[in-house]
């Protein structure tokens, strides 16, 4: 009869209970250590997914609305249909039917925004204001007129009211009502009540009664920014050369009132434009939502499209665009976190094992008996995965529950799977460790210990396979780079690189031992003596086991905290060359000079400590001779000193005050050779010969006298630095501040008052938006938390280590004690007991920690899980894999002094009780 359903007879406690109420406290430990197991494995996909998500929602919500819109638009109806069926077509309940029909085309999973939808009727091509009192840049400005639905529900009205279609408005009626937007009115000076003659409608121009000024309600919305225009007007220009610049602003008409256009030459076109729904869409849906919107432009849902639209509609978007950039980074960003996710995954599974291994050398005389009396290996493993599956699969199960209640929004099953195998591997572990180990009754254990065993060639054939997967999996790393999140060789690098270091320093741990117990030997007293034998005579499971664990534990929060090191580096890099100083203040474009009191404005905000000026030109041109030809640079005038120390400060190209300063005769002013620091590419065009350059701030002659290829004030050009005190012109555009904690409201107060336009650019919050992208930020997270986690899971293998050895080392010192070892003797001899082995393990997960990063340093790219921003905004900069000194010190240091804590704290302990109750007949010691 099965194990499982086995009756008890009369009298015989059940064996379940029997274990659990024995040893109540170690149930609850182990209880407890599944729970924390299996909640990061369910939450750590659930993670996964939750980012993923937040950022693929977020990199469609902040992209143009233009470019994620899905429009629908068919050409006019053709002239060959009557007259009043093409303007039924274009009339709101024809339109609104087209809409609903299409909305419930539409393939999963896009789905529409109806909120920030819209459906109407447009002149593609913008028409002519004839009215002499309109703005004219170069040409008269244009129009857009727009017959769109929901401007009552978008828009809030200003002044006026809302246009109407008054009768029955047809191809050839040619006076309407319109509204604009407040910066439409404004821009083109509309008022209400202003009539606006439209050319392009045949003989007589359209004229447009402006009815009414709103205000956009969301105008950052679908409504409004699909088509720009209609909110705000802007400057276009005409095709022939020179072009001819002009106002392009959008007339508001009423829906009723679109059968006007069909009589315009403005090419007008029915549309259907549906802003996407991102609330219901995950990063699960990537692929399919790419493969219908290809459909949709081109494909069979085209096809149902133009079923209700017309043989002739299109569909148009920049969706796959936006997703394909999301899809990038994420693809850069996912196998960077799987290396650390393996890793912690890896240390998790070892720790488990200990704590199983930990009660099966604490039970080991009472399995053996259980052999020796005729136990069954199958009855003796049924039983142990009975009273271990009641503890482990509840532990579990409360780990997921606790994960699907932390971390919403992602699937299930991932997270199932993740605490399914914490609960198979807590379950397994006890009864394969008492199978394994009593596979045969033994009438008495076998010598175990680190000095008596010897390597088999099992062991050594185990070794140098681990070896070469570690060798393999470094070699592709460091060739092909993270590249693939599904390449489970190149994810386990770091594993297998601490793993190779467990496996040498389990070879070579007796003999640092043998070679410091022979001076020990010699010495008078017995306690080093004593330490070291007993350390050299621990087991090699007692040994290898915990030695994996805390090298892999370490190994992970080393190379996690090794790539948390290199984000921020990169950050911090990546801001400082967006302002080249803890703020930057200048006008637009850095073109025109500052108001002159705006430098004395900001050397008076709090915690503003250095302000340097520079006359930044960037249209300064280089004649490299032969026809006159100009080369275009960037030329930068400073004041020496105070820039010079600003680029010390800072760490971009310093150099001596000295080299700007004229020599000589030279003396100061205009006129004279100017001395020069330039960038690399222009040095290399410049030469050493005096060259011209012809800026707005005046004809120079500069002289190269040295290289740098930074500089705070262009830290991203090519770029001439010279001494502003030789320029024509030397008034400054732009100012660099530097100071502990600036705070850039009061930077911006302070020079709103003294000049209008004038733009503060701060360092820290530069910073801030490098970090603030979901995807960056989750990666982040999660390996901060593999970082503590790892340190975390270290702690309790040394704590399972001690435990493991705690009753031996209490009963060795009961009987010292018997023979005349004093209490400070007692205390030294069990901390340097356990110290071998914790300074093995931190002195090893150290130099593997910076082997690993050492190693893996030129596979790993962090520059798109530093850099949340778009190219372009910050410059390119390397971002690799460092060292970080403090990830390898902390863990290694805090392993010692626990070891060394835990000893102390047994010592005292033990010498609180007495001997007797440690040496009683019949203990297990």
């Amino acid at each position: 009869m099965a194990w499982w359903r086995q009756r008890t007879e009369r009298g015989v406690a059940p064996w379940v209970r029997t274990r659990l109420r024995t040893a109540p406290g170690a149930a609850v430990a182990f209880g407890v250590l599944v729970l924390v197991t299996a909640f990061l494995a369910a939450a750590l996909p659930r993670a996964l997914d939750a980012y993923e998500t937040k950022g693929l929602r977020q990199e469609i919500a902040g992209a143009p609305p233009a470019a994620t819109s899905v429009e629908l638009s068919a050409p006019q109806p053709g002239l060959e249909i009557a007259q009043s069926t093409r303007e039924k077509a274009v009339r709101p309940p024809a339109l609104a039917a087209v809409r609903r029909a299409a909305l419930a085309r539409l393939p999963a999973p896009l789905r529409a925004d109806t909120t920030e939808s819209a459906y109407g009727v447009r002149t593609s091509k913008s028409l002519v204001g004839l009215n002499h009192w309109l703005p004219v840049i170069d040409a008269p400005p244009r129009f857009t007129l727009v017959a769109q639905s929901g401007l009552a529900a978008h828009a809030t009205v200003r002044g006026g009211r809302l246009p109407i279609a008054a009768g029955e408005v047809t191809a050839d009626t040619r006076k309407v009502e319109a509204a604009v937007t407040e910066a439409t009115a404004r821009t083109l000076r509309l008022r209400v009540g202003s009539v606006i003659d439209v050319d392009g409608f045949g003989g007589a121009p359209l004229v447009v009664r402006i009815t009414g000024i709103v205000e956009p309600r969301h105008p950052r919305g679908g409504y409004w920014s699909a088509e720009p225009v209609l909110r705000t007007p802007g400057v276009a220009a005409d095709a022939p050369v020179p072009p001819q610049f002009h106002w392009d602003a959008g007339l508001l008409l009423a829906p009723g009132a679109a059968p006007v256009l069909l009589g315009s030459q403005g090419q007008p076109e029915l549309y259907w434009r549906f802003a996407p729904a991102t609330d219901r869409l995950t990063a699960q849906d990537v692929p399919g939502l790419v493969s219908r919107i290809a459909s949709l432009e081109g494909g069979p849902e085209l096809l149902r499209m133009r079923e209700v639209a017309g043989g002739t509609a299109a569909v148009a978007t920049d969706l796959e665009t936006v997703v394909g950039s999301y899809t990038t980074t994420r693809a850069a960003i996912t196998p960077v976190v799987a290396v650390g996710a393996f890793g912690i995954g890896a240390v998790a599974a070892v720790v488990l094992v200990m704590a199983g291994g930990l009660v099966a050398a604490r039970r080991a005389a009472e399995l053996a008996l259980l052999r020796a009396r005729g136990g069954s290996l199958r009855g003796i493993a049924g039983r142990l995965l009975a009273e271990t599956a009641v503890v482990a699969v509840p532990a579990a199960a409360a780990g997921l529950l606790l994960a699907v209640l932390t971390v919403d929004e992602a699937r299930l099953l991932p997270a199932v799977l993740g605490a399914s195998a914490v609960a198979l591997l807590a379950c397994a572990v006890l009864p394969v460790r008492a199978v394994v180990a009593h596979r045969r009754p033994r009438a008495h254990a076998e010598r175990d210990d680190l000095a008596h065993a010897r390597p088999g060639r099992r062991r050594t054939v185990a070794e140098l396979t681990v070896l070469v997967l570690a060798v393999g999996s470094v070699v592709a790393l460091r060739r092909r780079g993270a590249s693939s999140a599904g390449d489970l060789l190149v994810s386990a690098a770091p594993v297998l690189v601490g793993l190779i270091a467990a496996l040498v320093l389990v070879r070579l741990y007796p003999l640092p031992l043998r070679w410091a117990a022979r001076p020990a030997a010699r010495g008078r007293g017995v306690v080093g003596f004593l330490s070291l034998a007993r350390a050299g005579r621990s087991s090699t499971v007692g040994v290898a086991l915990p030695l994996l664990a805390l090298l892999l534990a370490l190994t992970t929060a080393a190379f996690g905290g090794s790539v948390l090191a290199g984000v921020s580096d990169a950050r911090d890099r990546a801001a400082l060359l967006a302002t080249g100083a803890d703020a930057r203040i200048a006008g637009p474009g850095e073109v025109t000079p500052l108001p002159a009191g705006v430098a004395g404005a900001v050397r008076k905000v709090a915690g503003v400590r250095a302000v340097t000026a520079v006359r930044i030109e960037r249209t300064a041109e280089l004649t490299s001779g032969g026809a006159g030809a100009k080369e275009g640079l960037t030329l930068i005038g400073v004041e020496p000193a105070s820039y010079a120390r600003l680029a010390r400060q800072t760490g971009l190209g310093a150099f001596p005050a000295e080299v700007l300063e004229p020599k000589g005769a030279q003396g100061a002013g205009t006129g004279r050779v100017l001395n020069a620091v330039a960038s690399p590419g222009l040095a290399e065009r410049l030469g050493r010969a005096p060259r011209r350059i012809t800026s707005l701030a005046g004809d120079i002659t500069v002289r190269i006298a040295a290289v740098r290829s930074r500089t705070p004030a262009a830290p991203g050009a090519d770029f001439l630095l010279v001494d502003a005190a030789g320029l024509t012109h030397s008034d400054p555009t732009a100012l660099l501040a530097t100071g502990a904690a600036l705070d850039a409201p009061a930077l911006r107060a302070a020079v709103r008052g003294a000049g209008k336009g004038l733009t503060v650019t701060s360092r820290d919050e530069e910073r801030a938006a490098l970090s603030d992208a979901p995807l960056q930020a989750g990666a982040e997270r999660i390996y901060t938390t593999a970082a503590l986690a790892g340190a975390g899971y270290a702690v309790l293998a040394l704590l399972l280590s001690l435990l493991q050895s705690a009753p031996e080392r209490a009963a060795l010192l009961a009987r010292l004690r018997t023979m005349g070892l004093t209490s400070r003797q007692g205390r030294r001899l069990l901390s340097l007991d356990a110290l071998p082995q914790a300074l093995l393990a931190s002195s090893g997960g150290m130099l593997a920690g910076w082997a690993t990063v050492r190693l893996l340093a030129p596979g790993i790219d962090l520059e798109r899980l530093a850099l949340a921003t778009a190219a372009g905004r910050v410059p390119v900069i390397g971002a690799s894999l460092r060292t970080d000194v403090w990830s390898l010190l902390l863990p290694a240091a805090g392993t010692v002094l626990l070891a060394w804590a835990v000893a102390v704290a047994q010592a005292w302990w033990a010498g609180r009780r007495t001997s007797i109750t440690e040496l009683r007949t019949g203990g297990m010691r």
